[in-house]
Parts: C-alpha cells; structure tokens; sequence
C-alpha cells in the first residue's frame, strides 16, 4: 500500500542511555514536523540522559534539512554539549556527530520502530 495512503509523517524519538526511546511524537505530515512546546518540554526533562534525536524522513531525502541544521545548533547550544542526531529514511541512516555526517550501516534496534511509526515504506 502506498505510504500516502497509510498516512506517511514525521515521527521524532528521544534517545536515551542503552539505546532506551525515552519520548516520542509525531505530525501529520510526511515532509514536516512542526515545533511543539511539548518537545522541547521532553528535551529540557531528559537533557541529562539523552543521547541521540532522531527523526525520520518517510519519503526522505537522506540528508538534514536547513531547519534541523539550526535546531541541531540551537541544541546543542541550550544545553551545552554536542548531541547526536540522526535521520531515518527509506533508504537509510545518517547521523550528525560533532559536525559530522556519517552513514549508519548497523542501525540502532529502534529504527525499525520508527520507520513503522512513519508508514514508512521499505
């Protein structure tokens, strides 16, 4: 069934220590995740224990937008240490760590989680 169908969108996880999805939420688009109080409330609660953001991108592209550029920035500036981030699509993992992009080859458990979570089609 095509994703658009299912209702392909956005979904956010808050990643902790051993891998643990600490939050999630998600919008009602494929192309976008609107700010939202509540995540950044989640963000600011965890912000000791997290260790990766990660969203997906159901219809990609495997790449982070502008807007995830500047809110990577803007995190890691809050809260005063690099996080990892990371995005999720059909073709893929990348992550962002310290400034750099990277292809991921063996994904965490989760991905998997979200990619369904997406109406992600393989």
């Amino acid at each position: 069934m095509d994703s658009a169908i299912r209702g392909a969108r956005e979904v956010f996880f808050l990643v902790g220590r051993g891998e643990a999805v600490l939050w999630s939420d998600a919008s009602r688009s494929p192309v976008a995740l609107p700010d939202s109080r509540r995540r950044w409330e989640m963000i600011w609660e965890h912000r000791g224990e997290i260790e990766e953001l990660s969203h997906s991108h159901p219809r990609g592209p495997l790449a982070f937008s502008t807007e995830d550029e500047t809110t990577m920035q803007a995190l890691d500036s809050a809260l005063g240490r690099a996080l990892v981030f990371s995005v999720v699509a059909p073709a893929g993992m990348i992550r962002a760590e310290a400034g750099a992009v990277s292809a991921v080859h063996a994904e965490p458990w989760w991905t998997e989680l979200l990619r369904r979570a997406s109406h992600m089609d393989p």
